[in-house]
């Protein structure tokens, strides 16, 4: 009886012990938790957009074009009347006919730009038009220490003049992902296109801590993550928006698309400013799930990166608006992801 009593003292004992043991480390884990999320620089909040319907594939929008030149005047020439002869060797002569007026044949006007104005669109092609916020929902796979399998989005939400960039990929399961990266730009719509204000960068493995950068564009500098000032390039990118950049840039001037042409885009990354140079390459059927769609794809020319600088090959649909239809985001040989469109762009009311 004694031996009885005592193994149950000695049982109650160790689940005692147990379920101190495990809420104190849930109580660490809670602490860890209000540390990560009470950082002094948070991510920045989100423009919230309801996204209501899809988009259908379709031609590519057209392209306005330059009007053609007026036609040049017709040009005159006068033919000379052969001279009278001395008023001393002849009598007086009546005077002279009217000059013969031929008509030259019509020379084509030389083609000069007007500084002082824009040439006007075609009738048939209205002017750009930002697009209404859109979501893209892609299929990730890849290798991280493995073969990996998870999620991403890009999100691309305008408000006036004012546009933010969102790029989030989540490896393994969406309530407890193995890795995630999210990326935010956010800036000025311009005439040139995207201008960045700012550049937010959020990294987290596991149960790490969350690894945070931050880039800020001034009028002609770039402050780094590390606080590091670089010139500010002309139409200088982040890693988010330089893919709304280039569906921008090739929405305007679809030769760019052109296999063999080159395409160059400074691009500011959290540890240094550099000129990417991308080469288009071949028309590609890509397999999705609404079907097959047709990407010209781009590959950046190899940099001499360090750390943790990303590169990005990109596959643009140009029955979707040229957007993003395929993106292969490799840091180096051994980590890469790839992301595959899942679903039909999704849009907002406007």
């Amino acid at each position: 009886m004694a031996y009885g009593l005592s193994l149950r003292r000695t049982a109650a004992t160790a689940l005692v012990i147990a379920v101190v043991v495990v809420h104190g480390c849930v109580a660490n884990r809670v602490a860890e938790l209000i540390v990560e999320f009470s950082a002094p620089h948070p991510m920045p909040p989100r423009i919230e957009v309801a996204f209501v319907r899809e988009m259908e594939p379709s031609p590519p929008p057209a392209v306005a074009a330059p009007a053609p030149p007026p036609p040049r005047p017709r040009r005159e020439r006068q033919v000379a009347v052969p001279a009278a002869p001395a008023a001393s060797a002849m009598p007086p002569e009546p005077a002279p006919a009217e000059p013969v007026r031929e008509p030259l044949p019509e020379v084509p006007a030389p083609v000069v730009a007007a500084a002082s104005a824009a040439p006007e669109p075609a009738a048939s092609a209205p002017a750009f038009e930002w697009p209404a916020s859109t979501r893209l929902s892609y299929v990730l796979t890849g290798n991280y220490r493995g073969e990996i399998h998870g999620s991403a989005q890009v999100e691309w939400v305008r408000v006036g003049l004012h546009y933010e960039v969102h790029l989030d990929v989540i490896v393994g399961l969406s309530f407890m992902p193995l890795l995630s990266r999210h990326m935010t730009s956010e800036g000025e719509l311009t005439p040139a296109g995207l201008a960045p204000l700012r550049y937010d960068e959020e990294s987290k493995v596991g149960f790490g801590e969350r690894r945070r950068a931050t880039m800020v564009f001034e009028t002609g500098a770039v402050v780094l993550a590390n606080g590091q000032r670089r010139e500010r390039w002309p139409g200088v990118q982040d890693t988010a928006s330089q893919f709304v950049q280039l569906t921008y840039l090739f929405t305007n001037q679809p030769q760019l698309l052109t296999p063999g042409s080159v395409v160059e885009m400074p691009l500011a990354l959290p540890r240094r400013v550099d000129r990417w140079v991308y080469d288009v390459l071949d028309t590609e059927t890509l397999d999705t799930p609404f079907g097959a769609l047709e990407g010209v794809h781009l590959r950046p020319r190899p940099l001499a990166r360090r750390g943790s600088d990303l590169s990005a090959e990109i596959w643009f649909a140009p029955s979707l608006h040229y957007l993003p239809v395929r993106i292969r985001i490799q840091q180096d040989d051994e980590t890469y992801i790839d992301l595959m469109i899942k679903r039909k762009p999704q849009l907002a009311a406007q």
